[in-house]
């Protein structure tokens, strides 16, 4: 396997045709164990600046993700392994909707789309999850809006383990 470490937590295919099986299936896992976040990502688009945008993330269960959205951009995933539940919100912090999501193979979805943007974000339900992404480019660095209706990542862990536990609550109740 040939990858170009960019950080802790992404990784490049450098050839212009990639291909993803089982050794960087395995690379992901190994890597999200020692990953301090509990994310990491093997980038298929080779520049920030594509208008396309693959990655194949492998994220832990106890990987804060803080809800988000993305102006002008559409994402979608695919589910390789493990289950999650993606929760929309309105923008008042309010469940719009709950996608649960799996693995190819089972009763659930392993594929969603979402064209606008909406606030979102990852209940994992399994001990990983690992997702081929796609969205269109280019790479903003400060492109997604964050919500003022959860923590931030720096709020601690009791804050967000608390939120995450309400955020569940309220999940049980909306499905």
């Amino acid at each position: 396997m040939n990858l170009i470490k960019k950080s802790s937590e992404v990784y490049l295919v450098p050839n212009q045709i990639a291909t993803i099986g089982s050794n960087e299936i395995e690379f992901l896992r190994r890597e999200v164990a020692e990953n301090l976040k509990g994310r990491v990502r093997i980038n298929i688009h080779p520049e920030n600046t594509d208008l396309l945008h693959e990655m194949f993330i492998a994220i832990r269960a106890d990987s804060y993700i803080r809800p988000h959205k993305h102006p002008n951009k559409s994402e979608a995933f695919h589910i390789v392994y493990g289950e999650v539940d993606i929760v929309i919100f309105e923008d008042d912090g309010d469940i719009k909707t709950v996608i649960p999501l799996a693995a190819c193979g089972g009763d659930k979805a392993f594929y969603y789309r979402m064209s606008q943007p909406f606030f979102h974000t990852l209940i994992i339900r399994s001990d990983l999850l690992i997702v081929h992404e796609i969205t269109n480019g280019p790479f903003v660095k400060d492109g997604a809006v964050f919500c003022n209706f959860a923590p931030h990542e720096d709020d601690g862990l009791s804050v967000i383990t608390a939120w995450q536990n309400q955020l569940n609550d309220r999940i049980r109740k909306a499905v």
